[in-house]
């Protein structure tokens, strides 16, 4: 028989990459878990990881092992949520992990009706994260639900094994300083018509980046970037002092600065927003709660 706990460290391993790190997230010193690992070898009969510098790597078995071990995992938290969902008081701890824009506002009015319908029965922690590392978080199982969003011009897929529950599609407009020519009129201003704007862009890492690209791109020009900014407000107050002109999404837009306008664009775009989890992670009650009530937050 496999030990469910040493097969739990073999995925930690996979999982983090390191004996430290997988280690520390199973509250493990680094010589308990190459014990344990040793003994799941001798459990199997065949090599599961071997040495590569200072790290472990997975071998072949090891691979398929862990593989099968996800599996396992995922139906054991799916039986745990099953025998919790039989009490009768919905009661636990959340933890979501979302990026600023969602924390602003989905997050903070879904914490406020939550508070109000269950007091202190369903507790959150919150950590703002962008997509990529909410994901991981995710995957890690260091968070329960993750918030994200994926651009219509730049598609992110989520991994196998989470499950994917749609929010909303938050609409891209462009912020232009009021005393552009483009805010004058009401109408969607056609992105063709900015080439000659300055442009004040996302992280050339970011997909945010990727979009901007992809929608000046399919209106015949490369936009002229003079700032790259990680954070929407900084780049909104940019805006506001006559800098350039940006491309953000609606939710980011939320509070304006005095002296921007912001435009629907045309041809449109957006961002599907929408909480993920793992396989099987709405039938635990609070969790479910929790995704209730961010759908609700969303119609307000």
């Amino acid at each position: 028989m496999l030990d469910i706990r040493r097969l739990r460290l073999l995925h930690a391993l996979a999982t983090y990459g390191t004996v430290a790190a997988a280690g520390q997230a199973l509250h493990l010193s680094g010589p308990a878990v190459s014990q344990q690992l040793a003994a799941l070898e001798r459990d199997t009969g065949m090599r599961l990881v071997q040495r590569s510098g200072r790290r472990l790597r997975l071998t072949e078995a090891g691979h398929v092992l862990v593989a099968h071990t996800r599996i396992v995992l995922d139906q054991l938290a799916m039986a745990e949520a099953d025998l919790v969902a039989l009490g009768t008081d919905v009661t636990g701890t959340v933890r979501i992990s979302a990026f600023s824009s969602a924390v602003e506002t989905l997050v903070a009015r879904a914490w406020q009706t939550l508070r109000a319908d269950h007091g202190t029965r369903i507790r959150l922690q919150v950590v703002t994260a962008e997509p990529e590392e909410s994901i991981t978080a995710l995957a890690r199982g260091s968070s329960d639900v993750a918030i994200a969003y994926s651009y219509q011009l730049a598609p992110r897929v989520p991994p196998a094994a989470i499950e994917r529950w749609d929010l909303l599609t938050d609409q891209v407009v462009v912020a232009l300083p009021d005393g552009d020519a483009a805010a004058a009129s009401p109408d969607p201003v056609s992105l063709d018509a900015l080439a000659d704007r300055d442009w004040l862009a996302p992280h050339p890492a970011s997909t945010c980046h990727q979009m901007m690209e992809r929608a000046c791109g399919s209106a015949g020009y490369v936009p002229r970037e003079v700032a790259h900014c990680s954070d929407f407000a900084a780049t909104l107050t940019l805006v506001a002092v006559g800098m350039g002109v940006a491309l953000v999404p609606e939710l980011a837009a939320h509070r304006l600065p005095e002296g921007v306008t912001t435009r629907t664009i045309s041809p449109g775009s957006g961002r599907d927003i929408f909480a993920l989890i793992r396989r099987g992670g709405d039938r635990h009650p609070a969790a479910r709660v929790v995704l209730d009530h961010l759908s609700r937050a969303v119609g307000r």
